[in-house]
């Protein structure tokens, strides 16, 4: 048996790195076949994943010699977090690595939406029709209201490429001190607040019991009619029902939805958003980029080394 698994994919040169150190079984699809990657774990002391392996009281029964679970991404609902810390095994997020990424989607898909129509009128152009005024009224990002919801370390990288497109910034962070010093680069509001101000609303808050439909048809009634809503946090926060509500009623301008309740999506979740020309839906792909890819991975590959080699967090 292997004493690192990695159960799902990884940076190519990162992952050889770790070949060349450790006997590694490597295998990017074993998050999806249970009864494998169980009879793999048994013997390995370090195990990588991303957000589709399941580290719950099973695979932890079945990996007695188990140390370390690196995440390539730093979201832990895949990850029991307890039990692990109950048996002596170190989670280790990989933080910070991918807030580059997802806060260029942010920003693109803000500009996006904001634009409306303007950015899907190739069909239309290329058909011929030159209707300038409908693909005319949109917005600029310049000077319109960002709004954070998780003022962490994703959401400060938001914050600053807000401010340097000329946005002012406010955040929410139920967990963020009201001394730190974050909070010098945006202004600090309660969540209704930033609900009713923010031209954007971009999700940076953990997935917890307590944010679960977080954004709902209450919220969705409190925004601006030209907001825009933006999740690259986890899927449950928004209430997709309400969402596509929203977005149907011209509640709201536009959405881009990263993450959703159930990934990959399921067909009544497709069907409630079927026909909207105001939405981004992208496959939980915001912090994937090649340049983080690599990062994460680089991050959970030193996490391995310093936990088998008896290094403190």
């Amino acid at each position: 048996m292997a004493d690192v698994l990695i159960s799902e994919f990884m940076d190519k040169g990162v992952a050889e790195g770790l070949i060349a150190e450790f006997d590694v079984h490597w295998d990017p699809d074993l998050w999806g076949k249970r009864g494998e990657l169980l009879a793999q774990v048994a013997g390995a002391q370090a195990i990588v994943v991303r957000n589709a392996t399941r580290v719950n009281e099973e695979l932890l029964e079945a990996a007695p010699h188990l140390k370390v679970v690196a995440r390539m991404g730093v979201g832990l609902d895949n990850i029991d977090v307890d039990a692990c810390a109950a048996r002596g095994v170190e989670v280790c997020p990989s933080i910070g690595a991918n807030a580059v990424s997802v806060a260029e989607y942010v920003i693109a898909t803000a500009m996006i939406l904001l634009r409306g129509l303007t950015y899907f009128a190739t069909r239309d152009v290329a058909a011929g029709t030159w209707d300038r005024p409908k693909f005319a009224g949109s917005t600029e990002i310049t000077g319109r209201t960002m709004g954070i919801v998780g003022f962490g370390s994703i959401g400060q990288v938001v914050g600053a490429k807000a401010c340097g497109m000329g946005m002012n910034v406010i955040a929410y962070d139920a967990m963020l001190p009201e001394d730190h010093p974050a909070w010098g680069d945006a202004r600090r509001v309660g969540l209704d607040d930033l609900v009713e101000e923010a031209d954007v609303i971009s999700l940076h808050c953990p997935k917890l019991p307590e944010t679960i439909d977080l954004i709902d048809r209450r919220q969705f009634k409190r925004m601006k009619p030209g907001a825009v809503l933006i999740n690259s946090a986890r899927g449950g926060i928004v209430n997709e029902a309400a969402c596509a509500h929203a977005l149907r009623s011209g509640q709201i301008a536009g959405a881009a939805l990263d993450t959703l309740d159930v990934e990959p999506i399921t067909p009544e979740a497709g069907a409630l958003f079927q026909g909207i020309d105001n939405l981004i839906l992208t496959p939980h792909i915001a912090g994937i980029t090649k340049e983080s890819n690599r990062r994460i991975a680089e991050v959970a590959a030193e996490n391995v080394r310093r936990v088998l080699a008896g290094g403190a967090a």
